[in-house]
């Protein structure tokens, strides 16, 4: 078993394929993350210098959290031929409060974030479910 010092600082355990598989997808992520970041610094006075536009007013952890998807998607294979279309009615108000949270300004780069995002999860939230009661009561949690 191995032990798992989540940010609002619980301690999970997780037990075998389920914390292999958290920490590949997340070791991926962060590795990516991590490129990212250097490119992203490098850029940072060259805006024009990104192949995807992105809005003026963004959080940096954002658009490293968008670059670091779409860059794992990348790598995953998902992104090569783009030959499938979508057609929907979306709300505009939903549209906007997207494309400000993530600087994304193009509609198809939106969607491509966010079936990225869905294609990638890593069901942490099942995972946490699923090993419910499985934390050993002799663990000190440090309260």
């Amino acid at each position: 078993m191995a032990r798992l010092l989540l940010p609002a600082g619980w301690l999970c355990v997780l037990a075998g394929d389920a914390f292999s598989h958290y920490v590949r997808q997340n070791r991926k992520l962060l590795n990516i993350e991590a490129a990212m970041k250097t490119r992203i610094e490098k850029q940072a006075g060259n805006r024009h210098s990104s192949k995807r536009r992105m809005g003026a007013a963004v959080d940096p952890d954002v658009s490293l959290r968008v670059h670091s998807v779409l860059k794992a998607a990348d790598q995953a294979g998902m992104l090569g031929e783009k030959s499938h279309r979508i057609g929907g009615r979306i709300s505009p108000a939903l549209v906007e409060q997207a494309k400000k949270q993530t600087g994304i300004e193009a509609d198809s780069e939106l969607i491509e974030f966010a079936l990225a995002s869905i294609a990638l999860d890593d069901h942490f939230g099942r995972v946490l479910r699923e090993l419910e009661g499985t934390v050993s009561p002799d663990v000190k949690l440090g309260y």
